[in-house]
């Protein structure tokens, strides 16, 4: 007996209502709209209020892709995160309660901009073995907490958002059925993605000024660009063409590949690399930058709104982030209304 499909059914998204011009950043910073543009095609991100949590922004999301998907119950919840509400517990468990959904699986995946990827990739797991018939997934960040105030280079990159999608069992053939993923990983490039303090191996002490290392605590996202460019390049779009092929398509067969929204040059240099055109990429980012884990929801929802992503589109989903992570997958676009 064939394993049951994990079907795309419902999209919903959330952002806080809070934006953050580049001409706002300029205020604050030595950088300048021209200067961000330039460089990352991002002209506004949003920030959470400091009484909003990422498990906040979560159950905004939740909430409306259960309504897309016409539903009031799912059997598990699984939210990817970088930045949960607290280092214990969990913050899936606290998103599934609010929802009230009930005593359903809940947990965490930490794979940074890969997130949303890996989450998925577990719900349609979880589908396939037989142990949920519906599963929520959530990619959630408010990374506007874990950013260094007076780096230019990252503030002008990342924003707070959130974004979820209802799996529901099915076929194979049916629209919205997701592909077989692509995933993978390279630690041997951990540093060049990280918040270096904070956990086990340096973690921050009450006095804030040594990780127990002999070195200061460092609490902020720190990024090696270049080396991080070239890495979100090459695997993003291997990654993409392989699940292509995996689904049996060529590139000619590509309708859409929706990308995280790192940077308006990866996107176009993601597209290049594999000899896509570009105005099959749609790009979200301009309007609220990277918002890691939460991008490619968000990018579907703002695509199906513009007419850029119709049903029946061939999509590809493809990510890349610390770890080093990076994964694809492939579906029919199906249809479908987000909230």
């Amino acid at each position: 007996m064939n394993a049951a499909a994990a079907v795309l059914c419902g999209l919903g998204t959330w952002l806080p209502p809070q934006a953050v011009t580049n001409d706002d950043l300029a205020r604050e910073l030595d950088t300048s709209d021209d200067w961000i543009r330039s460089r990352t095609g991002i002209g506004t991100r949003f920030v959470a209020a400091p009484t909003v949590a990422t498990s906040d922004l979560a159950v905004e999301a939740g909430r409306r892709a259960l309504k897309s998907a016409g539903r009031d119950a799912v059997d598990g919840v699984v939210l990817a995160t970088t930045t949960p509400d607290r280092p214990c517990p969990a913050t899936a468990p606290l998103v599934a309660a609010r929802l009230g959904l009930g005593t359903v699986a809940a947990f965490d995946v930490g794979a940074v901009c890969t997130g949303f990827l890996y989450a998925l990739a577990t719900g349609a797991g979880l589908i396939a073995a037989g142990t949920a018939g519906s599963v929520l997934v959530i990619g959630a960040d408010t990374y506007s907490r874990i950013l260094d105030p007076v780096d230019r280079s990252t503030r002008a990159i990342f924003g707070d958002g959130a974004g979820a999608v209802v799996l529901r069992s099915g076929g194979a053939t049916e629209p919205g059925a997701l592909g077989s993923a692509v995933l993978g990983s390279d630690g041997t490039g951990s540093e060049l993605i990280t918040v270096r303090s904070g956990g086990s191996r340096e973690p921050l002490h009450t006095s804030g000024t040594d990780t127990g290392t002999g070195g200061p605590a460092d609490p902020y996202f720190r990024m090696a660009g270049k080396a991080v460019f070239r890495g979100a390049v090459e695997r993003m779009a291997d990654a993409a063409l392989t699940a292509a092929r995996r689904a049996g398509w060529t590139t000619d067969d590509i309708d859409r590949l929706v990308a995280h929204q790192a940077n308006l040059r990866i996107l176009h240099a993601v597209a290049d690399r594999m000899r896509l055109p570009r105005h099959r990429c749609p790009v979200h980012l301009d309007q609220v930058g990277n918002t890691a884990a939460a991008s490619i929801p968000l990018a579907l929802a703002h695509a199906v709104a513009t007419g850029t992503l119709a049903p029946g589109h061939r999509t590809v989903l493809t990510a890349f982030g610390g770890g080093l992570t990076w994964g694809a997958c492939t579906l029919r676009w199906p249809a479908l209304t987000p909230a």
